[in-house]
């Protein structure tokens, strides 16, 4: 999917690790809510409260998941899921472009 239809979307930006990583809240009419955004190079850690799905739709960064014992490459066009109330490493490469999707379980 390309595009998002008839969401509302959060005025003020999301900002993390010093502005390197930010994004902007999508609500869908469901309630259900999604985040689109950028993340510089550089090592970062994330906790997650709900099961995500991050779409990496431009660039590559190498993640290493819970569990893992080792970081596994992806580059845009790739997708990975991260389980609830965990935590995961990522070390971007290249400036990545991500829309990230939270489920309520």
């Amino acid at each position: 999917m390309t595009e998002f239809k008839n969401v509302t979307v959060a005025k003020a930006a999301n900002f993390y690790f010093d502005g390197k990583v930010t994004s902007r809240t999508l609500t869908f009419a469901d309630g259900s809510t999604k985040t689109l955004g950028v993340m510089m190079p550089g090592e970062y850690e994330f906790g997650t409260g709900e099961r995500e799905l991050m779409e990496i739709t431009a660039g590559e960064m190498d993640v290493k998941l819970p569990g893992a014992e080792e970081f596994v490459t992806i580059k845009g066009g790739e997708e990975f899921a991260v389980p609830a109330n965990t935590k995961f490493q990522v070390k971007v490469k290249t400036v990545s472009d991500y829309c990230c999707s939270y489920f309520k379980d």
